[in-house]
């Protein structure tokens, strides 16, 4: 099991109550599910508990274009009339990125409590931060993007590079994480590395195996695009020697690990059969390298599993032992007819497409260009810029110990699809020196 980590947990009682609107399949209300069960459990025993500070628009703003942050910031519900179809157009926002109530505070919250965990992370006061409404990968600098309008990883990514060399980006959602992969497709300081759905047809049509980066980012991103109805064997056989060699190769100092729940089977949206077990097998398998981590939510369309899915890998984190039956919750009824933690999710919706061989050629064309790496990237020495949240001084109040968070009234809410072009913004990539400067 390897040796005891220290973990910190993030949440912010608030965000489970944001609303995409009627029909939408992004629901929020999820992360209050996860967070019931993560307490029923008694997993907040084993770990600290804190009410995440929201990002300020200075955080948001090292990453994203000032103009956008300003637009999140004025739109609402009520004036989104009085906006031509030219600037919603432009930021990308209408019907698979709605402008609903509170849509800056939702992004403001998700993307503090990330920023929060890599402070806490690169100050080495837990080795282990979770941020379960996180993990927004498709969001561009300028835009809106697959449900997602800040990108908090990329946020919480250029926090960690101020005290890290080297990060490396693990993403299991079904979906490919563009925005991610895109903000550091010029630079070696962080690798990304993607397991995910590609095809023409399905969003975001990126993260073909030779979109391997460029300029001093070239072999420094990794693709591994899944065909339909991959199931846990499979998953696991392509996961595990993948990740391996990339850190065998790329000696990260810290990883950002976004676990998309929609790669379950049984998904809405999703088109993976991983059972929850599997799921968090690739959780475990990263963990067990006991490097620094940042652990996000992501995607994830049917909610029951979703949280089910979180609150198992979280007690992996904890290196707790869960029953399979399902404590008492005030959600309770979401768990129906069985009740339990790993429900039968992983038959075959669709048939497995993915042959031995096709997964052999993936393993194989990543140990190719692993190979092209000589050796793991330096940095030169530096002055450490200030940290992104402060926690001395006037922000030392703000932070708040949670042991059993009261949770308030619950809005049914909504998830995660955008089914559109991919980005066009001429922006590719961020620079990392100005950002953490």
């Amino acid at each position: 099991m390897g040796p005891k980590r220290d973990v910190m947990y993030f949440y912010d009682p608030e965000v489970g109550n944001f609303h995409y609107g009627k029909g939408h399949p992004m629901k929020p209300h999820r992360i209050s599910l996860t967070n019931s069960l993560v307490l029923s459990f008694g997993l907040h025993k084993k770990m600290t508990m804190f009410r995440s500070i929201p990002a300020s628009d200075f955080n948001l703003c090292r990453f994203h274009a000032y103009d956008y942050i300003e637009f999140l910031k004025k739109i609402t519900p009520a004036n989104i009339r009085e906006f031509p179809y030219s600037t919603l157009n432009t930021y990308n926002v209408g019907d698979d990125c709605p402008v609903f109530g509170g849509l800056f505070d939702f992004c403001a919250m998700y993307t503090g409590a990330s920023l929060q965990g890599a402070t806490k992370i690169n100050h080495q006061e837990c080795d282990i931060a979770i941020n379960w409404s996180g993990g927004l990968h498709h969001a561009k600098k300028r835009e809106a993007s697959g449900f997602c309008y800040v990108n908090d990883i990329v946020v919480a990514i250029l926090e960690l590079l101020k005290y890290h060399a080297r990060v490396l980006y693990i993403d299991i959602d079904v979906h490919h994480g563009d925005g991610v992969q895109e903000a550091f497709y010029l630079t070696d300081r962080v690798m990304t590395v993607s397991f995910h759905k590609y095809g023409d047809q399905f969003f975001p049509g990126t993260g073909d195996m030779y979109e391997i980066g460029t300029d001093r980012g070239k072999y420094y991103s990794i693709n591994v695009p899944l065909k339909d109805g991959i199931d846990d064997h499979g998953y696991l056989y392509v996961f595990k020697p993948v990740i391996e060699a990339v850190i065998q190769h790329y000696q990260p100092s810290s990883i950002v690990l976004q676990c998309g729940a929609d790669s379950l089977g049984c998904d809405r949206l999703g088109c993976f059969n991983l059972s929850i077990k599997a799921h968090g097998a690739c959780v475990q398998f990263v963990k067990s390298f006991n490097i620094p981590t940042l652990v996000l939510g992501g995607g994830g369309y049917t909610i029951s599993n979703v949280s089910r899915c979180w609150c198992y890998e979280t007690a992996l984190l904890v290196d707790a032992d869960i029953t399979n039956d399902l404590p008492y919750t005030e959600y309770l009824e979401y768990f129906a007819p069985d009740f339990s933690l790993h429900p039968s999710i992983s038959y075959a919706r669709a048939e497995n497409l993915n042959t031995r061989q096709y997964l052999d050629n993936i393993i194989q064309s990543v140990n190719d260009n692993l190979k092209c790496i000589t050796s793991a990237p330096a940095v030169q020495m530096q002055a450490v810029p200030p940290d992104l949240i402060d926690f001395d001084s006037e922000n030392e109040d703000q932070e708040q110990y949670l042991s059993e968070v009261d949770q308030p009234p619950s809005i049914e809410p909504a998830n995660e699809y955008y089914d559109g072009d991919s980005d066009n913004d001429k922006d590719l990539g961020v620079d990392i020196e100005t950002a953490i400067d």
